[in-house]
């Protein structure tokens, strides 16, 4: 078995931090939460708490010691609402009880007065009133104005994509225990525990080193435990802080889904102009962004999303503006893709109207506009180790694409109710945190004096399998058996000052830490061999726990080593740290070379529309995969398999349904629909590239996480193209998710 967390998972044995042991006269914290998207608070009437046994406290914003503020990059989201709240949801109060069920029950009695004032909703609506969560940006490169004079064709359109829900399985949840010395130890269920290390500091006004954070692991994430985890980890620890006692909260599944940020939803203008053979010339897109109510991670999903606006293509001429609209919804947050998904929809979208309109395969389009190795993308950096072309001539291989498109046409022409759709998504996604800064990572390794090790990372483990790509970075260097090498919970104490895991760049960072330290430590050993064999450096190694001598095995095994190095006085503690090199991005130029490489990758998708009843079923998907060389398949298999679920649902049927009054309506499983093994393809075809290869990342590996949940929007255009099939000349609404709602109005001729 591969990933050796899943074992533990399967038994009901991993501990997640629900199920971490309580101390004694732990304290139970529940939030009150806006019933309104927007109003000025005029009271909060707790009188009816007076006297209950068992409430231990109320909290207030006027209770913070520090600063009420857990915003990030902008500072602008209070942690508790002081005067206005800005959506449903929002936290006003904490109730702090004996225990969950009687602080729910408390929470229940607290009276909210509000001023209720109009919500805004609808990114565009919040644009023209001039709502902003941050300036506007735009990337650019050629001169788009003088280009369309040049161009035989312009095709233009507007594109919406929705948002969606993380549903991580396990919840937003936080347990803090305060110390004697005023000192905060939090186990929190986060993606970035130095966010939320610094976030407490903020609001109790300590310093860091007085908040210690500890994540064991999680119950999934995607981004929704990026920035978000901090609020409730915050709250928890403020109602430790005020009683001097440890303090939990735990969301309950319909809390979490209506005070939590999702996916960013998108409305995007488009204008795209082609050559006579079907080259692009040039390409505009604008983006409205709906933020939420504050900024959170806004900024940097716009980052991501004027990046990738190109996709795999190449854009002589292009302006990409994004605003980020400031709404009355949740703030809105990282999620697999952080915005380029949405970007790479609306070309898509753009090349397939085209096609419409011109009469011609949308595929054609597509090769003929893929980049080329020399190329530059649109933002300035060079286009090295292309493999656009490799990945879809294989994938066109593999799924045998001629005789496919024949077969689907031919069924098409001969079946009335039951259409056929192809399509061919290529992807193309930077590996790199677009903030630079964040490109760094940090590793603690201990040998013990019997030959164990432990390693200590920035990374959390989510379920991606993280952990057992570090111990086979720690094993594979120090020439070991796995068994042998453990990966701690992650914690500020072991390595401070830690980026997010995120971005798809956990393996790339931490794992590069871990192999430094693992080459020092290496180093070391094998110079206590050298004297104890009197054997020169340069003829020694370790490989398959021994120490070999011009490639032949010694009588020094790796416990015999290790206690020789104890007893010489040998270090057997290393801490390294790494720094991606050569990325660069001049925001003021809004030009550089922001990541380390690229993910390339192809996939084609049937799909097959019962045109009577408006449904689609996903028939089969072939991938061909550009991951570098495996540094562990069966975990690689499983990201790519998980990711095209999620992108496949972001698609075509996670759609999130809100009221005029900002309440969503879908706030559990029983009316929020995600993709089960049903919704799946019968089959599916996974291909790794053959020959890739990757000098920029440790082992030689790509990551993994987010580049193939773009594999899913091509499941769009193949229901998209069922459709043309069933109606031909009819104009489609570039919407998604395509639920078969929408799929219905669009065949019968209803209001869309």
């Amino acid at each position: 078995m591969s990933n050796t967390d899943t074992y533990h998972h399967v038994r009901g044995e991993s501990l997640f931090l629900d199920d971490l042991p309580e101390p004694a006269g732990l304290l139970h914290v529940v939030p009150v939460f806006s019933p309104v998207a927007h109003g000025h608070i005029r009271n909060c009437d707790t009188s009816a708490l007076q006297g209950i046994p068992g409430i231990v406290a109320v909290l207030g914003a006027k209770d913070i010691p520090g600063v009420n503020q857990v915003g990030t990059i902008v500072q602008d989201e209070a942690l508790l609402a002081d005067g206005e709240v800005h959506f449903i949801g929002q936290v006003v109060a904490l109730v702090v009880a004996e225990n969950a069920e009687l602080a729910r029950a408390a929470a229940a009695k607290v009276k909210l007065d509000i001023e209720e004032l109009e919500p805004i909703l609808d990114a565009r609506a919040a644009a023209a009133r001039g709502y902003f969560v941050a300036p506007s940006r735009t990337v650019a490169c050629g001169d788009t104005d003088s280009a369309w004079s040049q161009c035989s064709r312009i095709i233009s359109g507007s594109t919406e994509s929705g948002g969606q829900e993380h549903l991580y399985l396990e919840v937003q949840a936080a347990m803090v225990l305060p110390d004697e010395r005023g000192r905060v130890t939090v186990y929190s269920s986060t993606q970035s525990p130095t966010a939320v290390q610094k976030g407490i500091a903020g609001v109790l006004g300590l310093p860091m080193h007085l908040v210690e954070v500890e994540v064991r692991r999680l119950g999934g994430a995607f981004g929704g435990k990026e920035d978000q985890a901090t609020a409730w980890a915050a709250m928890a620890a403020l109602a430790a802080r005020h009683t001097g006692r440890a303090a939990k909260i735990v969301l309950r599944r319909h809390e979490d889904v209506r005070a939590t940020g999702k996916r960013h939803p998108y409305s995007t203008d488009f204008k795209l102009g082609l050559d006579e053979q079907g080259k692009i010339v040039a390409f505009e897109a604008e983006f409205f962004q709906n933020s939420g109510a504050a900024a959170d991670l806004s900024t940097a999903i716009m980052e991501r999303t004027l990046l990738h606006a190109g996709n795999v293509y190449r854009l002589p001429n292009a302006r990409i503006t994004v605003h980020c609209c400031k709404t009355n919804l949740a703030p809105n947050t990282a999620f697999r893709g952080f915005g380029g998904p949405q970007a790479m929809f609306v070309i898509e979208a753009a090349l397939a109207k085209a096609a419409t309109e011109l009469g011609r395969d949308t595929l054609e389009l597509q090769r003929l506009n893929l980049l080329q190795e020399g190329d530059r993308f649109h933002y300035g950096q060079p286009a090295r180790h292309v493999r656009t072309v490799a990945c879809v001539d294989a994938v066109l291989q593999q799924c045998k694409w001629v005789e496919l498109r024949r077969s689907a046409d031919e069924h098409n022409a001969r079946e009335p109710r039951y259409k056929r759709g192809l399509a061919m998504m290529p992807i193309c996604f930077g590996i790199s945190f677009t903030n630079t800064a964040l490109n760094q990572a940090g590793a603690l390794v201990h040998i013990y004096n019997d030959g164990s090790v432990s390693l200590n990372a920035a990374a959390v483990e989510m379920g991606q399998g993280v952990n057992m790509k570090l111990r086979r970075i720690a094993a594979t260097t120090l020439g070991i058996d796995l068994d042998l090498v453990q990966v701690d919970p992650t914690h500020t104490r072991r390595v401070a000052n830690t980026s997010p895991t995120a971005a798809s760049t956990a393996t790339d960072l931490n794992g590069m830490a871990v192999l430094f330290a693992c080459r020092s430590l290496r180093e070391r050993l094998l110079k206590v061999a050298e004297k104890e064999l009197a054997v020169p450096l340069d003829e020694l190694e370790l490989l398959n726990g021994c120490v070999t001598a011009k490639g032949q095995p010694t009588s020094l095994v790796w416990q015999k080593l290790v206690d020789r190095a104890y007893w010489s006085r040998t270090d057997l503690s290393a801490h390294s740290y790494y720094a991606t090199p050569g990325i660069f991005y001049d925001k003021e130029r809004e030009q550089g070379s922001p990541f380390a490489y690229h993910v390339y990758g192809a996939a084609v998708i049937q799909a097959t529309v019962d045109c009577l009843l408006g449904t689609a079923t996903l028939d089969e998907i072939w991938i061909t995969h550009d991951g570098g060389k495996l540094l562990d398949p069966v975990v690689d298999l499983g990201q790519i398999e998980g990711a095209l679920a999620q992108g496949l649902g972001w698609m075509t049927m996670e759609e999130l349904r809100y009221t005029a009054a900002g309440r969503l309506l879908n706030d559990s499983l029983t009316t929020y629909k995600v993709p089960d093994i049903h919704a799946m393809p019968e089959k599916l075809h996974v291909e790794f590239l053959a020959g890739s290869d990757n000098e920029h990342a440790v082992f030689h590996t790509k990551g993994f996480g987010e580049p193939p949940l773009m594999y899913g929007i091509g499941a769009w255009f193949a229901i998209a193209d069922a459709l043309r099939a069933a109606l031909p000349g009819k104009e489609l609404l570039y919407h998604a998710p395509m639920t078969n709602e929408r799929m219905h109005r669009f065949l019968h001729n209803e209001l869309s």
